[in-house]
């Protein structure tokens, strides 16, 4: 959809100022959205839905010993905490992940890949990133560059202000 079509309704209220902010907001919910769905539908071969996907994803990238605290997990893939344990609860029923005992605060637990959930993020990465360059074929390196850096700039923005509320 091109942008003028998917912004014409909203002319006759916008001032030049909010025309900018309004075309961000707008393509980056609608890319949003649409990267979510692509993600759901490729991993779904690996049976995982996007949230047990990105906890994989940012236990493993976070390296060796690939463990992080529930509250961590939360906050990199961007969910609730009812929706992370909910996510837990589920690969812990897979054998993907274990509760462990935090070792500089026994009070706390932290989530730990298994050896299997280890193997899985990083099959389930090399499929995602193999189908996602085939999908993105369209744009080549140095879009792909723009677009990471400047998505990168705004999540910046983003995660200062959410931090703050």
């Amino acid at each position: 959809m091109a942008d003028d079509e998917m912004l014409a309704p909203l002319t006759p209220y916008l001032e030049g100022r909010q025309k900018s902010t309004i075309e961000v907001l707008i393509w980056v919910l609608r890319t949003g959205r649409q990267v979510e769905a692509w993600l759901a539908d490729t991993v779904s071969s690996e049976e995982l839905d996007t949230s047990e996907y990105a906890m994989l994803s940012a236990l493993w990238l976070d390296g060796s010993p690939h463990r992080l605290s529930a509250g961590e997990i939360s906050i990199r893939i961007v969910q609730t905490t009812g929706g992370t344990t909910k996510t837990i609860r589920r690969l812990e029923e897979r054998g993907l992940v274990r509760r462990i005992a935090d070792p500089d605060d026994g009070r706390r637990s932290l989530i730990e890949l298994t050896d299997e959930g280890l193997a899985l993020a990083r099959s389930t990465l090399d499929h995602v990133l193999d189908a996602f360059d085939l999908d993105i074929g369209g744009l080549d390196t140095a879009e792909r560059t723009e677009i990471s850096e400047r998505m990168v700039k705004l999540s910046a923005e983003l995660d200062d202000r959410l931090r703050r509320r």
